[in-house]
Parts: structure tokens; C-alpha cells; sequence
């Protein structure tokens, strides 16, 4: 390369780097945007966001081979091509959702993906090429430089956009103000496009692509390799996601955090290529996995916020270990396209495997596990110890000696399972490092490391949770993933969605119909209940396993809104008995409330519960201005909205003191200790536009209801709400 080319390649890098990163930020500000929007119309469920992901890993596989079609044409024909269909995709801004039919029950997991493919398909198809294109570009003509450093500049773009969309244009922009916002960003990509072409329009001919120059085929095990090592980190991205959305909160702030250490992930390979760092991640990935990865079969295990927040940096470190081999894997610029072409079809089938099949084929979340088990198979085994890698290696008798510490694995696991069906704290600390130990001594021989890794899934809660599934015990659905037990010695039956204790129900019959959980009898809904007329009309948000049912009287007139069909099963098979003995003439409306309640008639309720969660993520479109807007038509003048606020990670009640201020409703809470059997501590709110319904409801009982806090400084709204404020960090 000659001095003025050198010069020329320095003067244009700066342009492309700020034209692929603007694109790349704009691709990842709109993901949770766009997803936002949708939350409502489902209910907020959590796996809301691993349709959109699916939808926009499809959407970029059709970017890169929309890219790679069109690299085979000389720059400037390129440029043309791709610039009129960033003018003319334009004419879909600003981004608004696009008006489908309402989805038919227990279809939502396609539903939800064509809603996203109609409102954002055509301008994030042309930003998904955007980045390759740039560099292809970039590489054209005499003075083109390495490309692949540009791809690092792009997933820091991603990065950024991610980062900005929660914690600054959620929280300082309504959703109409976001999307116009994101529209200026489009136009000056537009520009900034225009510019890039500009600046290769006079490109060589000699050093455009050649339809006839003779490339060498990339080997077709070369092809599956660079598809596993893209598949696996995506799937485990969504994977990862569905632990923390589940359990936690459906928000894109969590939606953020594993999608962001994926895309880092790539900035760090990318960047590093074989640096030091790059080396020291794919010595320790190994251990971490064993330490952190073997907690995955645990049933519950990651309802723990910092053992959620764990597998988040094992996504990280085994993103990077698997992107750095596929970065040592990459071809010559000539062949750049097509492996982002194959890049981007690993990532889309990761994304299928994990948010359409895995919650068809399974009834808990086995695709974390299978995918983890899956990297220990791919990444770069690097022991910890430099001679016993050679050992492995070229020692000859080193299957022999692996598979005899496989065998002690296995009995160590054996030991293991035992012990946690025992609930033996210190056995299984003393068994899981030992499994651990033998894991870090097999590093370095691949088939030895991941059958001691799938060992210690096994021993460590495999065993229990494949038994639960075995004994049918847990169903799965779009919603989540139910798990029916029995506790207190087989006494009393529990539903757990995801690792939330949804309900119970005494099976002893004297008990069977005794108020449980979150609703005894001094709960704050069922004082509200007792103290209710005969005649009554009582409607419910969210079923569970039926318990506020017992409460019915003779005369009342009982009608319960549920999203989830596989919750009403429960009830009618009788694996809970609340609703068939106590309210059988109750109605039952299934879909989301808010757009059920619109159905009822104005002020046909003297008194609405809204106990509707996922997990222990309470959807947010529930509580906005415009869903109390929606109680307030649904209930009486005279009557009481009720609303259960308990919540491991989130203090609603300023919200709700403000939601009550900006509809004129007088409001008090309820912190009930749940002291006894069977009952849990619960907190609940009771609202009303009339304060004599307040002093009906309390009754001799004042001074068991307290005031609410003060407001929060912002009332939600549908097109604009935060979780952050409330956060119990």
C-alpha cells in the first residue's frame, strides 16, 4: 500500500466508524422500543422479548444476506441500490405499532413475532446490513485495511444503544417521543450513508468483486462449526433472559443487561483477536462455568438476584471465549459477507431453539442447561495448568485416565443428588467441589470436561427437576413455566410460577376450603371481601389457584379475568378446588384484563382485585393511568379497587399513591405480617372515590389499614413509564 493510499484509508476510517456505529446504535435503541410498545397487548409477559428477539435475529439474518447479494455489485451500483431503500423504508416513521387482530389464545407465540415483523421489518432489515455493508465498503479499492476491527465499532454502537434506551430515553422521552427522536437518528444515518458512499465512488475498478474471480469454498465443517459457535452464545442470551425476566421483573432495563454482555462479547473478540485478555477469558471460562453453570438445573435457583446476575457474566465470558474462536475462524475480506451471512443464521436458530421450540418441547427452561452444556463442548480448552493440557493432549493413556475420573464424577454426582434431596448443606458444598476439582483437572480434554460438567447439572438439582417433569408436574406456557408441589409433608399443595408461590390449597378436607398465601383472612383483600355486601359484584384480575373464591356469599356475583388458559385448567381438572367449590357459577373471561374489563358494563363492580402477575413481576400496563382509568369505568362510584403490590425486588405503593392522586382516589394499605400456616405476608391497597366505601371496609378494624406513602414523583402512563425509581437495589 502506498503513503497517499495509507493517508486516504486514515482520512475515510473515521467516517465509517461514526456511520456503523449510528447505525448500529439506532438497530439496538428500536429493539427495546418496540418491545415496550408491545408489552401491553400481551399482558406483559416476559416472553414477549424472546419473540422480538427471534423476529429481529431473523430480521438480520435478512440484512447480511441482503448485504452479501448485494456485495457482488461494484460500490458505487451498491450504494445506489441500498441508499434508495433507506429513503423509501424512511417512509414507515416514526415507528407505530401496526393494528393486528387480537391474538387467539394460546397462539401469542406467533402472533407477537408477525406484529414485530410488520411495524419495524423494513427499516431494521436495511439497518441489519448496514454494518457489513460499511465495511465491505470500507475494504474495496487498493488502500482497504483490515474490516473486521469496523465489527467491533458496531457492537459498541449496539452497546451504546442498549445502554442509553433504559437509562435515559425511557425515562426522559414518552413512547411518541422516543420514536420521533429515533426518526431525526434514521435521517441522519441516511446522510452519513450518502457520505461513505461518496468517499469510494471513484473506488478502482480492479479492486471491486468479481463474479468471476475464483474464491476458494469455505470447507463445509468449517461452515457448521462457524454456526454452533453463533448459535450457542445467541440461544443462551434468551435463555439467560427468560431466568432474569421471569423471576424478576418484564422491563427493558433486564432485557438490556444480557443482551448487552453478548454484544460486548463481540467487541472484545473482535477487538482482542489472540491479546492477553482474550487468553486469560478462555483459560477461567472453564472454571466459571463449572461454578456458576452448574447451578442451572436447580430448580429456582436463579430467583436469587445475585446468582441471576452470575449467569449474566457467564453469558459474558462464554460469549467471548466462543466469538474469540470464531474471530481466529474468519476469512479473507473477499469472503466477509458470507460469514456474517453464516454468523447471523447461527444467532437466528439460537434464538429459534430457545423462544419457540424450547417452550414447545419443554416444560422448564432445559434449553439453559442443554445450551451450556452444548459451550462446554465449543470453548477453547485451555488448562489451567500448562503441563497437564499437553498431558491431555498427547499423553497415551489419557482417555483411559479421563474416562476413570468421569466414572469417580459420576459417583461423587450420585452422592450429590442424594444429598440434595436431603437438603444436606454441608455434603453438598463438600460433593460440588469435588465434582469441581475433577471438572478443572479434566480441562483440556474436551468430551472428559463436558461429561464431568453434565454430571454436575445432574447431582446438583437435575435430578429433582427431571422428576418433577417426569411426575407431570409442570406445564409450560407463553406465560411461563407452572410447577405444581406438595409441602408440609404432603398437607398442603403449592403452585409455583416460576419461583413465585402463586397459591395453595389445604388437601385435608376439613382445611381444603380455609383462605391461604398471599389471601387470609386479615390480607388486606380479605378483610375488603368479609366486609362486602351479599349482593355484591366482585370481579378478580388474575385467578391463580382460585383461593379468593372462598369468600363468595350467597347472592354475590363473581367474574375473574384471566390471560392464561393453562391456569383456568388447574381449576377445572380439580388439581385446585377453590373455584369449583365455593364459586361454580362464577364467570371466567379469559384474555388480558384491561382490554376484557373495556367489555363490562360501566360501574358494574362494587369491588375489583387486581392480583395479576408473572412470576413476581407484576405487568406493568396494570398499573398506568390508563388502566386505573379503566377500573374506575368497570367499578361503582360507591365501590373499592383492591390491589395487591407484594413484591420481593419493588416498592409499588408510591406509584399507587400516585396513580390515586391523579384519579381522585382516596386510598389506604394493608401490610399483613400472614402469620400461621399455610399464609404468607402480603401487602395490598385499597382504593375508592368515596370515602364512606373506605370506612365500610374497615369496619371495627381501623387501625389495621395505615395510610399511603407519598406519590412518586411521575405517574405512569402507557407511553411512559420506569421501574427504576422503585427498584430495591
Amino acid at each position: 500500500m502506498s503513503e497517499a493510499s495509507l493517508s486516504a484509508a486514515k482520512a475515510r476510517l473515521p467516517l465509517f466508524v461514526l456511520t456503523v456505529f449510528t447505525g448500529s446504535l439506532l438497530l439496538f435503541l428500536v429493539q427495546p422500543m418496540v418491545a415496550r410498545m408491545a408489552l401491553p397487548l400481551l399482558g406483559g409477559a416476559p416472553g414477549v422479548w424472546n419473540s422480538a428477539m427471534v423476529v429481529f435475529q431473523l430480521l438480520l439474518l435478512a440484512g447480511y444476506f441482503y448485504a452479501h447479494l448485494l456485495s457482488r455489485w461494484p460500490v458505487r451500483r451498491q450504494a445506489l441500490v441500498h441508499l434508495a431503500l433507506l429513503v423509501l423504508a424512511g417512509v414507515t416513521l416514526p415507528l407505530q405499532l401496526v393494528d393486528l387482530p387480537a391474538p387467539v389464545p394460546g397462539w401469542e407465540v406467533l402472533w407477537v413475532p408477525a406484529l414485530f415483523a410488520a411495524t419495524v421489518g423494513p427499516v431494521f432489515l436495511l439497518l441489519s446490513a448496514q454494518s457489513s455493508l460499511m465495511q465491505r465498503w470500507y475494504a474495496a479499492g487498493a488502500e482497504g485495511r483490515d474490516p473486521y476491527r469496523l465489527y467491533a465499532v458496531s457492537n459498541l454502537g449496539s452497546f451504546a444503544g442498549l445502554i442509553a434506551y433504559p437509562f435515559w430515553l425511557e425515562r426522559a422521552y414518552a413512547v411518541s417521543g422516543q420514536t420521533a427522536l429515533w426518526a431525526g437518528g434514521y435521517a441522519l444515518l441516511v446522510v452519513l450513508a450518502a457520505l461513505a458512499a461518496a468517499s469510494r465512488w471513484n473506488a478502482p475498478a480492479l479492486a471491486e468483486p468479481s463474479t468471476r474471480a475464483i474464491v476458494a469454498p469455505v470447507p463445509p465443517r468449517t461452515l457448521l462449526l462457524w454456526l454452533a459457535l453463533a448459535a450457542v452464545p445467541s440461544g443462551l442470551l434468551l435463555s439467560t433472559t427468560t431466568l432474569l425476566t421471569t423471576d424478576l421483573m418484564a422491563m427493558p432495563l433486564l432485557w438490556v443487561i444480557p443482551l448487552a454482555a453478548y454484544l460486548l462479547s463481540f467487541t472484545v473478540a473482535f477487538s482482542a483477536g489472540d491479546s492477553i485478555w482474550l487468553a486469560i477469558l478462555n483459560r477461567y471460562a472453564p472454571v466459571l462455568l463449572l461454578m456458576i453453570g452448574g447451578l442451572a438445573m436447580i430448580s429456582g435457583g436463579q430467583a436469587n438476584p445475585a446468582v441471576a446476575l452470575a449467569m449474566v457474566a457467564l453469558l459474558f465470558v462464554l460469549a467471548v471465549a466462543l466469538h474469540g474462536r470464531l474471530y481466529l475462524l474468519r476469512p479473507e475480506p473477499t469472503q466477509l459477507t458470507l460469514f456474517y451471512l453464516v454468523l447471523a443464521t447461527g444467532g437466528a436458530l439460537g434464538g429459534i431453539f430457545a423462544a419457540l421450540l424450547a417452550p414447545v418441547l419443554f416444560d422448564w427452561v432445559y434449553e439453559h442447561p442443554l445450551l451450556l452444556l452444548a459451550a462446554a463442548l465449543l470453548i477453547p480448552q485451555a488448562a489451567l495448568v500448562t503441563r497437564v493440557g499437553r498431558y491431555w493432549q498427547a499423553g497415551r493413556r489419557r482417555h483411559l485416565i479421563a474416562a476413570a475420573l468421569v466414572i469417580v464424577a459420576a459417583l461423587l454426582a450420585w452422592r450429590l443428588a442424594v444429598a440434595v434431596e436431603a437438603g444436606n448443606g454441608a455434603d453438598i458444598f463438600l460433593f460440588v467441589t469435588a465434582i469441581v476439582l475433577l471438572g478443572v483437572a479434566v480441562t483440556g480434554h474436551r468430551a472428559a470436561f463436558a461429561a464431568v460438567f453434565a454430571l454436575l447439572l445432574l447431582g446438583h438439582g437435575g435430578v429433582s427437576t427431571l422428576a418433577l417433569s417426569a411426575n407431570g408436574a409442570r406445564t409450560r406456557s407463553y406465560f411461563g413455566v407452572y410447577s405444581i408441589t406438595d409441602v408440609e409433608n404432603g398437607r398442603l399443595r403449592r403452585l409455583n410460577h416460576g419461583t413465585t408461590m402463586h397459591g395453595e390449597q389445604w388437601l385435608d378436607p376439613a382445611r381444603r376450603l380455609s383462605p391461604t398465601g398471599y389471601y387470609g383472612p386479615d390480607s388486606g383483600v380479605g378483610l375488603a371481601l368479609r366486609a362486602a355486601a351479599p349482593e355484591a359484584r366482585i370481579g378478580v384480575v388474575g385467578l391463580g389457584v382460585g383461593t379468593l373464591a372462598c369468600y363468595r356469599r350467597a347472592g354475590q356475583r363473581w367474574t375473574f379475568f384471566e390471560i392464561d388458559p393453562q391456569v383456568l385448567d388447574y381449576s377445572q381438572a380439580r388439581v385446585f378446588t377453590f373455584l369449583g367449590d365455593c364459586a361454580p357459577q362464577a364467570r371466567v373471561v379469559i384474555g388480558d384484563a384491561r382490554l376484557s374489563l373495556v367489555e363490562e358494563p360501566a360501574g358494574g363492580l362494587d369491588l375489583l382485585a387486581v392480583d395479576a402477575f408473572s412470576s413476581d413481576a407484576i405487568p406493568v400496563h396494570l398499573l398506568t393511568q390508563e388502566a386505573f382509568a379503566t377500573y374506575g369505568r368497570a367499578v361503582a362510584d360507591d365501590g373499592l379497587l383492591l390491589v395487591h403490590i407484594s413484591n420481593r425486588y419493588l416498592d409499588l405503593s408510591p406509584e399507587i399513591a400516585a396513580q390515586a392522586r391523579a384519579g381522585g382516589w382516596r386510598g389506604v394499605r394493608r401490610d399483613d405480617p400472614g402469620e400461621g400456616a399455610g399464609l404468607s405476608p402480603s401487602i395490598w391497597i385499597a382504593l375508592s372515590r368515596d370515602e364512606a366505601a373506605l370506612d365500610r371496609m374497615r369496619g371495627d378494624r381501623p387501625g389495621a389499614w395505615g395510610p399511603l406513602p407519598a406519590p412518586a414523583a411521575e405517574t405512569w402512563t402507557d407511553d411512559r413509564s420506569s421501574l427504576l425509581p422503585l427498584l430495591r437495589f
